[in-house]
């Protein structure tokens, strides 16, 4: 079984996300619900959570030994993660199934990236 994580990719216009009427939004809550519920069931629910918009973040630099923290998102973009899953299913094809379940609940897009596993070759990761 491999770990995949599902992002959802939101999109924002002047700093706020972009508006929707409340009917969908409530439509979205729903339905997201009802696909937690059934990936839960299934067995494949790892974790997931909503994320606030991106002024709410702050972005934390030590790579140099020397700590900077700054407010605001790391990136500016019209796009950024709302939320995400964690699911652990047995390949690629089933991940992109919950995932295309998942984009028609939360009516956003859905990124679908593998985790590295035991055994993965680290190396270009790494910088070497």
């Amino acid at each position: 079984m491999t770990q995949y994580l599902l992002a959802v990719h939101s999109y924002h216009r002047d700093g706020l996300v972009e508006p929707r009427d409340p009917a969908e939004n409530q439509a979205a809550y729903e339905a997201t619900g009802k696909f937690n519920d059934k990936i839960v069931a299934e067995g494949s629910w790892v974790f997931g959570g909503g994320l606030h918009q991106p002024s709410m973040a702050t972005v934390v630099d030590n790579r140099t030994g020397d700590v900077i923290v700054t407010d605001g998102p790391y990136a500016e973009a019209k796009e950024y993660i709302g939320g995400f899953w964690v699911i652990e299913v047995p390949d690629l094809d089933a991940a992109l199934k919950l995932a295309a379940e998942a984009s028609a609940a939360c009516r956003e897009v859905v990124e679908v990236r593998p985790f590295h596993g035991e055994g993965d070759d680290l190396t270009e990761l790494l910088g070497g």
